[in-house]
């Protein structure tokens, strides 16, 4: 015990350690702008690390106060310079937690995640490296307006995104042209959808393989309807709607008729196409329309005649045995009247769809295409046989005429 008191004696005593060395200060932006406010400095491969100092103090860091080692964590412990030139990936996770979770989720960090060389969108392919303004900048890479044309750098680019199993296809002019791009670029309409609208900001998932995509088959109508709402709501009430909720992902969604890019209004082309869109399902009963009044004026180019669309609507489409349905019984005079004003009750029971082959939709037409093929091919049996049986007759006729008139040609024609 005595010896123990001793020696805490002796070091109570004794001079206090070395304190230990403080971490080094860590650079100032000034200090780094000294070397990379250069608009020649260059790395060993020549591509550049200026930084222009104007950009920088107007971007969302800058007006923040952010300093460079806040994004360049490694050069916060160094005070060596100049510093290697091989710097960690900045990590764009300690301020944008939230984002880049989401990122992580989405088609473009699975590319990456497959190869080194991916050219799949990252951070800085979007919002720019030292000059990122925030969204609502009319600068900004993803402002509302600019979006678009910071999306199509790549996808508008077929050697970084190439057409999936198909030729080439040039998306900047389907989505350009389309009804969206005209309201979002020619008309400066706010509230016309870019892209992030259908795709999302970050989790970009994959819309053919990834059932939480906003853009996956099944969800396309819901994505859609964000904006038109009551065109979802008709949809959602429909018989396309009803089958697609119980689960069968074969009926028609948004995109099977309107197209994902390239959509377009309600034009006189547009109502020609509605043919071949509503045919693809619907193959017998575009068969039958063609047959009919309305579709061989429409086989014409005019697109002034009734369409799918004009006697089933657009979105609202129920089976002709629902009350609900434009076609049914009790609304078929109403909806004939939209283009024919002085229909009856007689002119409604016109049939759209008559199909001669068809005997349980109405047997007197069945019965009377059977009759008239019974005649036409009795009329061609009757007259063939009568040509054949008359053949030999003619022939002989010929070559009697053809005797007489060299008898009379030689004198001994007559007695």
């Amino acid at each position: 015990m005595r010896f123990g008191g001793v020696l805490a004696a002796l070091l109570l005593t004794a001079a206090p350690l070395q304190a230990a060395a403080p971490p080094p200060k860590p650079p100032a932006n000034d200090d780094c702008l000294a070397c990379h406010e250069d608009p020649s400095a260059k790395r060993a491969n020549g591509s550049s690390v200026a930084v222009d100092k104007a950009a920088f103090a107007s971007s969302v860091h800058g007006a923040a106060g952010a300093s460079c080692v806040d994004c360049h964590q490694d050069l916060a412990k160094t005070a060596d310079f100049p510093h290697p030139e091989k710097l960690a990936v900045v990590d764009c996770a300690s301020c944008h937690a939230s984002e880049v979770a989401d990122y992580e989720k989405s088609v473009h960090a699975a590319e990456r995640g497959k190869s080194k060389a991916s050219k799949a969108a990252w951070c800085t392919d979007c919002h720019g490296i030292h000059d990122i303004r925030p969204s609502k900048d009319p600068a900004s890479r993803t402002n509302h307006f600019n979006l678009p044309t910071t999306c199509l750098k790549c996808h508008g680019n077929l050697a970084v995104v190439p057409s999936a199993g198909g030729p080439p296809v040039n998306q900047p002019a389907l989505f350009h042209d389309s009804i969206h791009g005209r309201a979002l670029e020619r008309s400066g309409l706010k509230f016309a959808p870019n892209c992030s609208n259908c795709h999302g900001a970050h989790a970009i998932r994959n819309p053919k393989t990834d059932p939480e995509s906003a853009v996956f088959r099944t969800k396309i109508p819901a994505t859609c309807g964000t904006c038109h709402e009551k065109i979802l709501a008709e949809y959602s009430d429909s018989i396309h709607g009803t089958q697609l909720a119980k689960g069968n992902a074969k009926v028609p969604v948004c995109s099977d008729c309107h197209t994902a890019h390239a959509i377009t209004d309600s034009s006189d082309a547009r109502r020609l196409a509605i043919l071949h869109q509503c045919g693809g399902c619907h193959e017998t009963s575009l068969a039958t329309y063609r047959d009919t009044y309305h579709g061989q004026v429409n086989a014409m180019g005019f697109s002034r005649i009734a369409t799918c669309a004009d006697c089933h609507t657009a979105h609202q489409i129920h089976p002709a045995g629902d009350p609900r349905a434009s076609v049914a019984p009790a609304n078929r005079l109403r909806t004939c009247q939209k283009c024919h004003a002085g229909a009856t009750a007689n002119f409604s029971r016109y049939d759209p769809h008559a199909n001669t082959h068809d005997k349980g939709r109405s047997r007197l037409l069945w019965a009377t295409a059977l009759f008239m093929r019974i005649l036409l091919a009795g009329v061609f049996a009757f007259f063939g046989i009568h040509t054949v049986l008359w053949f030999p007759r003619s022939v002989k006729a010929r070559v009697d005429a053809n005797r007489k008139g060299r008898g009379a040609g030689d004198g001994r024609g007559e007695a």
